[in-house]
């Protein structure tokens, strides 16, 4: 049986389910002794602040929320600064906050979640996507290699450096 799988805007209905997976996520990444996401951010604020913007986006499997992320247009002044060199100079869509709702986790969601914010970018005539993410965050790390994205240095970020990639879309 297919499910539908469909990328959306988060609404600030979504707000309590956005935030119960992204502290999921959180209490994952310290289960695997993971640094990033420890030091109280993301938080609620951040969800309602993405929301309220516009950056907050979910990805639901029949109608029902499996993956947040926020979705940002040109904008990452940490990505002003990086110690490499980012593949393009043109626009590009930043991928930040991705969280998978535990119900779903090992199902691939990360890789469909990209497969989406791709086509999301191309729709748009944005050049690239680029994202960033910690040193020790393996599965994320092996997603951005399987999905063909190029690694290009890194940016310092939310207290850290950041291990960061860029794909180009068009």
């Amino acid at each position: 049986m297919n499910s539908e799988i469909k990328l959306r805007k988060a609404e600030i209905k979504d707000r309590d389910i956005i935030w119960n997976i992204l502290q999921q996520a959180i209490e994952r990444r310290r289960k695997d002794g993971s640094t990033q996401w420890q030091q109280g951010y993301p938080n609620l604020d951040t969800v309602e602040s993405d929301i309220a913007k516009g950056f907050g986006y979910v990805m639901t499997v029949d109608g029902e929320i499996a993956v947040y992320t926020a979705l940002i247009l040109n904008d990452e002044p940490a990505y002003s600064t990086i110690e490499g060199e980012w593949l393009s100079n043109g626009e590009f869509v930043v991928v930040h906050r991705v969280a998978v709702d535990e119900k779903f986790a090992g199902q691939g969601m990360v890789k469909k979640l990209f497969d989406h914010i791709e086509e999301f970018t191309k729709s748009n005539g944005i050049q690239s996507v680029k994202v960033d993410t910690n040193y020790d965050n393996i599965a994320m790390l092996k997603i951005l290699e399987s999905k063909g994205y190029s690694y290009c240095g890194e940016v310092f970020l939310a207290g850290g450096m950041r291990k960061a990639f860029e794909k180009i879309i068009i």
